[in-house]
């Protein structure tokens, strides 16, 4: 009689643990399944308005106002600067919050004195860009090849290089766009990230997570960004597109302290990149590469480095 109640009592504390070890791992799992759209909702539901954008006219240069229709129906709007016998066409993209792409204004203007067209566009869910979601470079390269394929019916542009440049998501788009669209004769990239789940990864790191939590984390974020849009873009990501450039030239730049994007991206491109492409990397917390984006001549080091990248390759 005194034996059956710690039978009991074991056969109860049996079947709890049992329970407590089939339920933890469902809950882990589900949080870890979970996350993705905690965290990335917020980043990427919704149209990015810009606090400020610059016009063309502060910066002494016309630019002709576009309205181009992607191959999904995306109405893009963008700015031409446009030069005489250009020497290229370089289309400029920005990040995924900020700037508005219309503060490379001023690299359209020192480059327009040094022969360079210059188309600037917004991504869609950017600006006065049409879209809702921020497709995280995922998508964005049908609104580069939107651009590429007004470039390509214009009279004035026939045989032109086309080059694309980008910050941060745009200079992943960037080299998305290149491994994607043939046409693109060459790529600069700054601040880009080597894949969303990478940033995502490195940004739990920063937290503190140890890493093989961070390192379980990275398939949930794939599997939330496939869902959102789109088997088909399942390699549709910059360590991947990069190796798709063939002997295309690029240019790609990163500060070693950036805390937006860490330079461990960096590392992942150029892991993937073919042999010739040029990396410049600056010591510092610097996203933007530069102290003076809106005004890229008062970093000479900076403007020698992208013209003499466009000179020796266009």
């Amino acid at each position: 009689m005194v034996l059956r109640p710690r039978r009991r009592r074991r056969s109860v504390v049996k079947r709890v643990l049992v329970a407590l070890s089939v339920l933890i791992p469902i809950l882990v799992v589900g949080g870890m399944a979970i996350l993705p759209s905690v965290i990335m909702g917020p980043m990427i539901n919704g149209h990015v308005s810009f606090s400020t954008v610059y016009e063309a006219r502060d910066y002494g240069l016309e630019a002709r106002e576009l309205t181009l229709v992607t191959d999904d129906d995306y109405t893009i709007s963008a700015f031409e600067v446009d030069v005489a016998d250009p020497k290229a066409v370089i289309i400029f993209i920005s990040g995924i919050h900020n700037p508005s792409v219309t503060a490379f204004f001023g690299h359209a203007r020192v480059l327009a004195d040094h022969g360079y067209a210059s188309i600037l566009y917004d991504m869609r869910a950017h600006g006065k860009s049409e879209g809702e979601v921020v497709s995280l470079g995922y998508l964005e390269t049908r609104d580069t090849r939107a651009v590429v394929d007004y470039i390509l019916g214009q009279e004035r542009y026939r045989g032109i290089p086309i080059v694309v440049f980008g910050l941060s998501m745009g200079g992943a788009v960037a080299i998305n766009s290149a491994g994607q669209v043939p046409e693109i004769d060459g790529v600069v990239s700054v601040s880009a990230y080597s894949s969303w789940e990478d940033v995502f990864y490195d940004s739990m790191l920063d937290m503190g997570l140890p890493r093989f939590v961070a390192t379980m984390q990275k398939p949930f974020v794939k599997l939330y960004s496939l869902i959102r849009f789109g088997w088909d873009t399942r390699n549709n990501y910059p360590s991947a597109q990069v190796t798709n450039l063939g002997d295309r030239p690029a240019l790609v730049m990163h500060s070693e302290d950036d805390s937006q994007v860490p330079f461990a991206n960096f590392l992942r491109i150029m892991e993937q990149a073919p042999s010739h492409v040029q990396a410049w990397t600056r010591p510092g917390d610097e996203h933007f590469f530069t102290s003076d984006f809106l005004h890229p001549e008062n970093d000479p080091e900076y403007l020698e480095a992208i013209l003499r990248f466009l000179e020796d390759n266009f």
